[in-house]
């Protein structure tokens, strides 16, 4: 069932084009909506079973012969991301029925939700890593798909791209951490992986492969300095902005991080690569998000910034497997913290880009300069956003305050740990952190004060008649706004149903048979130094707030863009500009440079091997005698190859051309090889009758004047080339003989009858052994033929673009 609930989504979008034609009078949405409704309760079945510390595994082979199997494993920390993307989903979509006019192109929207929210469930539901790379380079293509919904725009545009290729770079290096962790470990399964680490560690390749993995997971989560991606993405409508970009894309490289943490925890390299990035990318984010103007490029800071202290979370929690069965408190409640927030994140920040797209849909503008006194207007939309801003800027009684003092519990731990060094810049963690929550208070006061409070000032905005939304737009922000609240009141009904079976699939092993996880979360502990860090925030964050007028006249809050999009910026145009010039070099037009270009690189290649390898060897003893009747043929197929570029008529050099075929054909069934005689017999005959019908019509051939270091050119190649073949063939055949070498043509002979049912040996090499090349091949053929039709059928205007 676990096949089914992953592929449902991808099954209901194939369906979506079809609602949308036929019941054009009903909200596409209306009937997507029940897809992650369905999940959602289909998930919530296996709470009982996650809480006690079980697993549900479901296998389906793929590419068996290749280690990749379609393998699913649900722990408690994939059910708790299961809940998110299909929980937050049922929201998002029910959300968007009133937002999306019915005017938009639903089908398009509808269509690339569910298939990022199918391409979700795969990666944190597959065991198996290519298996998890490829829903996670569809995650890629869908959210850039979303990203660019309204594509007339500019910036829509230009963000799909940003993301699409920082995502998709990292995906790439991630692929390449994989493919290195199967070489340490020869499985893909994540499963199996966990199993061997303890002899990773002292592995060469151990430091790459968590490098690779790392730039995966901070791109996708906008970890610095990859995060610039993240603001870009807000041209996307409001319900993808609280669906991908603060539920459940963004946490894609978080649960990465937690997933590998068995395989790289407890390492140095680890610890500090994953802390440093994200108090780097906590403090940046709180920093930027100060300086917007925009309701939600605050917010993609305010995510940026948040989702750097999950992550920074992460990486100081690592430490548990360097401790095993160490203090159980002290060591872990990073990762409780981290999994803590990770849900009060997607509660808060969900309803705030809701009430967010709000604002902008009944005033028609996000910019807070124009906004003020919409507490009166829109007192449902002011309370929803409180409540969040107020969880987000870590106030009691909400969930936000919880989490917020586990975080300054978890970097004060840090600093007595001992290890790593950690006492030498491990004091900076707090501090760090202290300030970041500064600037989160700061612009969680700003956001709310200049939007709800204050003049109304209908002058300035778009839609003059402000007044509250309709409840259907209310009802998902106001959910969510009651979970921070609950989850802030009662926060241990999370804390044995989800977290500890999280905590239990990130730290497997670290705690001895029969313990448990300390996950008890409480309001008040006393005046604690924590506690004071939090009033400190308070304070110090309203007085920046009270003197606003003082410091937001220097140059640091008048520039809102990132200086980072600029090294974007820069990037890309050198990218563009240095892939011309050398597309112009390479790509002339001209058949004869392109054979002339890959004949060199060929030649070079084998050079250099034969000289790296001591593959050299000429031995012609052991070779079979040559008859006379062989020499003739030999002599009458060069001497047909050789008369084939004197020729000045088109249909004598096809004949000729196919002479030489024939001739080889010929010296097939000398050399006993009737399959491949008939197969070449057919395909030079097939060529010969096509060839002559088309340049049967075109003007005969003229003498082209060449240079003569043209000719010199094509003399040198052509010989380099000859000799190269020849000289391959000879090594091959000295290298068969001294080794004892079987010729993996005996294997095909073998098994052709075997493993794919025929005889002709050729015929099942192109379908059978080489099967995926052949299907590749008639993929493209068909793909050409239909475009072909759709120019021919669809007759396109002069104005219009092809």
């Amino acid at each position: 069932m676990l096949h089914w609930a992953t592929l449902m989504p991808f099954l209901a979008a194939i369906c979506v084009p079809f609602l949308y034609k036929h019941f054009r009078k009903i909200h596409t949405g209306w009937f997507v909506l029940v897809v992650p409704f369905m999940l959602f309760v289909y998930f919530l079945s296996f709470l009982p079973i996650t809480t006690t510390g079980k697993v549900v595994m479901e296998q389906a082979r793929w590419v068996p012969s290749l280690g990749i199997d379609f393998n699913l494993y649900l722990d408690g920390m994939s059910l708790l991301f299961t809940f998110l993307i299909t929980g937050i989903g049922t929201l998002v979509i029910l959300y968007s029925i009133f937002y999306l006019s019915t005017k938009e192109k639903l089908n398009n929207f509808y269509v690339y939700i569910l298939l990022f929210m199918g391409a979700m469930l795969g990666v944190v539901l597959s065991d198996n890593l290519i298996v998890l790379y490829v829903f996670w380079e569809i995650t890629s293509v869908s959210s850039a798909l979303l990203i660019s919904y309204w594509y007339q725009r500019e910036e829509s545009i230009y963000g799909a791209q940003k993301s699409m290729y920082i995502t998709v770079f990292g995906g790439l290096s991630m692929l390449g951490g994989f493919s290195l962790l199967y070489l340490m470990t020869g499985t893909f399964s994540i499963r199996e992986m966990i199993a061997t680490t303890d002899m990773l560690g002292s592995h060469v390749l151990f430091l790459p492969a968590m490098f690779l993995v790392l730039l995966g997971g901070f791109t996708k989560s906008a970890q610095f300095p990859f995060h610039i991606w993240l603001p870009g993405a807000m041209a996307a409508p409001t319900p993808v902005s609280a669906y991908l970009h603060s539920a459940t894309m963004v946490k894609a490289g978080i649960y990465l991080v937690a997933r590998m943490t068995p395989i790289f925890g407890g390492t140095a390299a680890w610890f500090w690569t994953i802390t440093i990035v994200g108090i780097t990318t906590l403090l940046w984010g709180s920093v930027s998000a100060v300086r917007q103007k925009d309701l939600k490029s605050i917010l993609a800071y305010s995510t940026i910034s948040q989702l750097g202290m999950i992550m920074s979370l992460l990486g100081i929690g690592s430490v548990a497997y360097y401790f095993k069965d160490g203090d159980n408190a002290l060591y872990t409640t990073a990762i409780l913290a981290a999994i803590f927030h990770l849900i009060n994140h997607a509660t808060f920040k969900g309803s705030l880009f809701m009430t967010a797209g709000i604002i902008d849909h009944e005033t028609g503008t996000r910019d807070i300069r124009k906004l003020g006194g919409l507490m009166t207007l829109m007192p449902m939309t002011t309370t929803i956003s409180f409540v969040g801003l107020a969880a987000m800027a870590g106030l009691p009684p909400f969930n936000g305050f919880l989490s917020k003092e586990l975080f300054f519990t978890a970097m004060l731990n840090a600093t007595t740990y001992g290890i790593f060094s950690i006492e030498t810049w491990g004091v900076l963690f707090p501090i760090l952190a202290w300030i970041a929550s500064i600037f989160t208070f700061l612009y969680c006061t700003i956001l709310f004060v200049k939007t709800f409070t204050g003049k109304f000032q209908p002058e300035k905005l778009p839609i003059k008649h402000v007044h509250e939304a309709p409840i259907g737009l209310l009802i998902s922000p106001a959910i969510l706004g009651i979970l921070v609240v609950v989850f802030g009141l009662f926060p241990n009904i999370l804390s044995y149903s989800l977290i500890e079976p999280t905590m239990a699939a990130i730290l497997p092993g670290v705690l001895e048979s029969g313990q448990q996880f300390d996950v008890h979360i409480s309001h008040w502990h006393g005046f604690t130094f924590e506690l004071w860090m939090t009033i400190g925030v308070v304070v110090i964050g309203t007085s920046l707030f009270l003197t606003m007028k003082k410091w937001s006249q220097y140059a640091f809050y008048e520039k809102e863009q990132d200086v980072f999009n600029r090294v974007y910026d820069y990037g890309y145009g050198g990218l563009i500009k240095s892939s011309q010039v050398i597309t112009k070099i390479q790509m002339t037009g001209r058949l004869r440079d392109y054979f002339l270009y890959m004949c060199t690189f060929i030649v070079l290649l084998i050079s250099y091997t034969f000289v790296r390898y001591d593959a050299f060897a000429i031995r012609l003893d052991g070779v079979s005698p040559i008859e006379p009747y062989m020499w003739i043929l030999v002599s009458l197929l060069v001497l047909s190859v050789i008369t084939i570029p004197f020729i000045n008529h088109r249909m004598t050099a096809i004949i000729v051309t196919g002479v030489v075929g024939f001739l080889v054909s010929l010296m097939f069934t000398i050399f006993r090889a009737p399959d491949l005689a008939l197969t070449q017999l057919l395909v030079e005959t097939v060529s010969v009758v096509l060839f002559m019908l088309v340049f049967y019509y075109l003007p005969d051939l003229r003498k082209e004047k060449m240079t003569t270091s043209f000719k010199l050119t094509n003399l040198i190649i052509s010989i380099a080339v000859g000799m190269m073949v020849t000289i391959v063939s000879i090594s091959v055949f000295v290298f068969s003989q001294d080794t004892n070498f079987t010729s993996i043509s005996e294997y095909f002979i073998e098994n052709s009858k075997v493993l794919a049912g025929g005889y002709n040996v050729v015929n099942v090499i192109l379908v059978d052994f080489r099967g995926f090349d052949t299907m590749l091949e008639i993929l493209v053929l068909g793909t050409v033929a239909l475009g072909i039709v759709s120019l021919i059928k669809f007759k396109v205007k002069g104005s219009e673009d092809v």
